[in-house]
């Protein structure tokens, strides 16, 4: 009996020791972070976890083997100032610091302002900021960007000529935030393609969408330190209700 007894706590360190390593975070995650959200994209469910402009213009697929958040086609919807019409937001969490990683795919016509967006330190459907992925830069492309109640503003201080999505490829895709300075990465993992710093908003919500294109949003994991639930927003888009709000 003793022996089966050291056998069986030798495997439980075994598999307390597996766990650890592989719950170990790569090393470009800052230090303090771990993964606090890995959706899985081949479940239904995903899309009862987050909150759209327009539901409708949403769905669940798989491409190339990836399950994937799949954005069909412009949404249904008029937001109160010039800004980003197909939003999906996860409004169970909110994010501060953070690190979010994802691979995208774009799926509409080539042009020049042929996009899709990562959302942040999203507070209510006036005020967020966002990265754009644009195929062509200018002051309103392939930018970090603000809306803080009136019409999208530039507030990156540095990016590229442009992200080359080309046809029916997928772009691997990080967006950090610590503090006030954001870094974001399109593909090349260690030259930043995008850099800003702004301070008005903290803690938000994340989420994905597009100006007016379509595309889809595949192996998501967002790093981050410990954090606590929120009240979920069932109306956001709705009521423009701060984020938080009860």
């Amino acid at each position: 009996m003793k022996y089966l007894v050291s056998l069986l706590l030798l495997l439980c360190g075994f598999t307390v020791l597996f766990q650890a390593f592989a719950e170990e975070p790569p090393a470009y995650v800052p230090k303090g972070f771990s993964l606090q959200w890995q959706p899985d994209l081949a479940s239904d469910a995903i899309l009862g976890q987050l909150e759209f402009t327009d539901p409708k213009a949403w769905r669940r697929s798989t491409n190339a083997g990836r399950a994937a958040l799949e954005l069909i086609g412009n949404s249904q919807y008029a937001a109160k100032v010039r800004s980003p019409s197909s939003i999906a937001v996860l409004t169970t969490r909110r994010f501060g610091d953070f690190l979010l990683e994802a691979e995208l795919l774009q799926t509409g016509p080539d042009y020049g302002h042929r996009d899709l967006c990562l959302f942040f330190g999203f507070q209510d459907p006036g005020r967020y900021y966002y990265a754009h992925f644009a195929s062509k830069t200018d002051p309103e492309a392939n930018q970090v960007f603000i809306v803080d109640g009136k019409p999208f503003t530039k507030i990156s201080t540095r990016t590229t000529e442009g992200s080359r999505w080309g046809q029916n490829e997928w772009h691997r895709v990080r967006v950090q935030r610590l503090r006030t300075r954001i870094t974001v990465w399109f593909d090349d993992m260690t030259t930043p393609a995008m850099l800003a710093e702004d301070a008005r908003f903290g803690a938000g919500y994340i989420g994905f969408g597009s100006f007016n294109d379509s595309g889809l949003f595949a192996q998501v994991r967002v790093w981050a330190p410990l954090g606590d639930p929120v009240v979920r927003n069932l109306d956001l888009f709705r009521s423009g209700a701060p984020a938080g709000a009860q």
